[in-house]
């Protein structure tokens, strides 16, 4: 593929609601454009844009692919997202090497969550949007219900450019309002004919005309003096509505039989903006602002927005030229270390294939292969100027699982697996819990987890079950008491003896406090360490249930010793054997940690999510209006041990609108049916480690 210049390359993201044919239009665009030698089908399993197994196995998409297109003398840089919440991760990415965000929705249905979420992410980053109804062809499917949902949502932004005719309930051919033609279809070959008269195709006319007219005051005067407008003057206004955020055009097609996709591409190739016309913000070494040109020859600025590690290549830096130009031999650092970055191969994506380029100018997409220091997010650079560009915003995962090794001594194994993975998916996180040594990670949801624990088993050979969690649970005491401790053991030669009398009472330290109130040498002062030692070692074992205890004071005020038998071992012997007896006179409990959740949800949803965050003991702090429409935000405080599937009805309960933080808090005292739950589950583990 030739080279192009940033004035004839178009970035579009594909996004929407899952299962709406997002992937089906892609590879409609691909084939029309020549860019596939067939039209794939994700049924069939043979897309170009989906290539991975595990997505050719589920039949849905579970990242983001990227895939060029030469139309009309323009290069169009198709990233083609996942729709299922649990892979939200490609969207982020496409949405930050696009300038355009291409929403899909299905004929006949309303603005569903998956659209919603792209429109919002696509408005935070200022990016210009089109909307693709699909689907127009089948059967009781209704093209102007969806239309007027759009315009419900979105008002007089929404402007109809390409629309179905109908007669008998069938699509006839596809009004562009564009060209002021009409367009019938065989076999994905158009044949353009007049436009139909036709009461609702005029009436739509009128609002493309108005939308146009909008943009512009001289043209609104030509509008309402019922003057008609020019073709140049109706692109241009619309290209300028389009890169404002001002309109958004709506196209409609039926991607499977290819009807109406060539109208779509010709609509991104003239109304969408070129990466030229989008100007970015950077910051220097200083932190100041710099407004970075789209030009070959500006500073050196390019954005990693999605890591790949292919088996065959290595690691696949997926990039976005700013500004500058990329070549094998461009000197050039990453902006987070600030160490040299050795070229790789400069290649662009074809879906799952590459194809090896000389360059990578600015406005393109590209990728270089074995930048091994480079992560997602990462700015490359000149070293003479060190600028850092804004990475992707992803979303933060919301569900824990521990994972658990089906063979042992593959611990290690399965650990390396899960960083690699986490390289590529930074909505993945993965760590060990020091206090219940479990392997922990953490997602968007169950598929993205399972999608996880299938990747370990067929990139690294590894499998494992995911579990729930353990809790980090405390213990504690709530009287105060005095409690003997001794240790006498009589042996050939020298004994052991150590004699002590420890107080114990409730503090608010989160360590063991340790004092003494020793007089008259009844213990010698170099005892007094080993005391401290002995019950600093049970307390990380706890009293009843194994949990580390807090809130502890414990002073050595008296004892004795023998000044032959004494030692070190025996006094901090004689302080774990009074220890121990807190727990039949020390009334301990079980601390559970609580924490503080807001939770964002859509007005209708508020009492459900209430009444459920009652059921896991929590407590409603506060609630109302959040930062975006219709939305609620609830803040309560919940512990966490009953926090398990929240993010899953959630989901379930808001349709996918709903997200939610959990922050730990502290720790409370849990009450007594809890406590001899946690106590009883601990010694059943006990058992199963013996």
């Amino acid at each position: 593929m030739k080279l192009y210049s940033a004035p004839n390359i178009r970035n579009v993201v594909i996004a929407g609601h899952g299962g709406r044919g997002k992937t089906t239009l892609a590879e409609a665009m691909l084939f029309i454009a020549g860019a596939s030698d067939r039209f794939g089908k994700v049924a069939d399993g043979n897309t170009v844009m989906d290539f991975d197994p595990e997505e050719k196995r589920r039949h849905n998409s579970v990242s983001s692919a990227v895939c060029p297109v030469e139309w009309n003398n323009t290069k169009v840089n198709i990233i083609d997202t996942p729709g299922l919440f649990d892979f939200e991760t490609g969207v982020s990415e496409g949405m930050r090497a696009a300038e355009t965000a291409l929403i899909v929705l299905a004929a006949g249905s309303g603005v569903d969550v998956g659209a919603e979420k792209a429109f919002k992410a696509a408005s935070a980053r200022n990016m210009s949007k089109f909307v693709v109804v699909t689907r127009c062809d089948a059967e009781n499917t209704d093209f102007y219900k969806t239309l007027e949902a759009l315009k419900e949502e979105y008002g007089s932004a929404v402007c109809p450019v390409v629309v179905p005719y109908m007669e008998g309930g069938k699509v006839k051919s596809y009004v562009n309002f564009l060209q002021a033609k009409s367009f019938t279809y065989a076999n994905g070959k158009a044949t353009a004919g007049d436009v139909p008269t036709d009461a609702k195709v005029n009436e739509l006319h009128d609002e493309f005309t108005e939308a146009v007219a909008s943009t512009d005051e001289d043209l609104m005067m030509k509008f309402f003096d019922g003057e008609e407008l020019t073709h140049d003057e109706i692109v241009n206004a619309l290209s300028a509505g389009v890169a404002a955020g001002e309109i958004i055009p709506v196209y409609a097609c039926a991607a499977y039989t290819l009807d109406a996709v060539d109208l779509v591409l010709n609509g991104i190739t003239k109304l969408a903006p070129a990466p030229c016309a989008v100007k970015e913000t950077a910051t220097d070494d200083s932190d100041n602002a710099v407004e970075l040109e789209c030009a070959e020859d500006g500073p050196l600025a390019a954005i990693c927005f999605k890591t790949v590690a292919d088996p065959f290549v290595g690691k696949m830096s997926y990039v976005k030229v700013v500004s500058g130009k990329l070549t094998a031999d461009t000197p050039c650092i990453c902006a987070r270390t600030g160490n040299t970055q050795r070229m790789g191969k400069l290649i662009i994506a074809k879906g799952g294939k590459t194809e090896d380029t000389s360059a990578i100018p600015a406005g393109d997409i590209g990728v270089i292969t074995k930048l091994d220091e480079m992560q997602t997010g990462d700015t490359i650079c000149s070293d003479k100027k060190v600028l850092n560009l804004a990475g992707p915003v992803f979303p933060a995962p919301c569900l824990e699982k521990a994972v658990n090794v089906r063979k042992k001594g593959e611990e290690e194994k399965v650990a390396q697996g899960l960083r690699r993975l986490a390289q590529e998916d930074p909505a993945l996180k993965f760590y060990t819990n020091d206090e219940t040594r479990e392997q922990i990670i953490a997602g968007l949801g169950e598929q993205h987890l399972d999608l996880i624990v299938a990747k370990l088993k067929a990139k690294f050979g590894v499998e494992v079950d995911l579990t729930t969690p353990r809790v980090a649970y405390r213990e504690t005491i709530k009287k105060k008491v005095e409690i003997h401790g001794r240790h006498k053991k009589q042996s050939g030669g020298h004994g052991q003896f150590g004699d002590v009398w420890i107080r114990f009472e409730p503090t608010d330290s989160d360590e063991l406090v340790f004092a003494e109130e020793v007089f008259g040498g009844s213990v010698p002062k170099n005892f007094f360490p080993a005391v401290e030692k002995g019950l600093r070692d049970c307390v990380t074992r706890g009293m009843v249930a194994g949990y580390p205890v807090v809130g502890l004071k414990a002073t050595l005020y008296d004892g004795s010793y023998h000044p032959v038998d004494s030692s070190e071992m025996a006094f901090k012997t004689a302080a774990s054997l009074a220890f121990k007896q807190l727990k039949d006179v020390a009334g301990p409990a079980i601390l559970e940690p609580i924490g503080t959740l807001k939770a964002y949800m859509p007005d209708d949803n508020l009492g459900d999510i209430m009444g459920d965050i009652t059921k896991r003991r929590g407590r409603v702090l506060g609630m109302g209006p959040a930062n975006e429409p219709k939305m609620q935000e609830l803040v309560a405080e919940v512990p966490m041990a009953e926090m398990g599937d929240f993010s899953t009805i959630l989901r379930s309960v808001t349709a996918g609108r709903g997200s939610f933080s959990l922050e730990f808090a502290r720790y409370e005292e849990a009450p007594a049916n809890v406590a001899q739950k946690v106590i009883e589950e601990s010694n059943m583990t006990d058992e199963d480690d013996d």
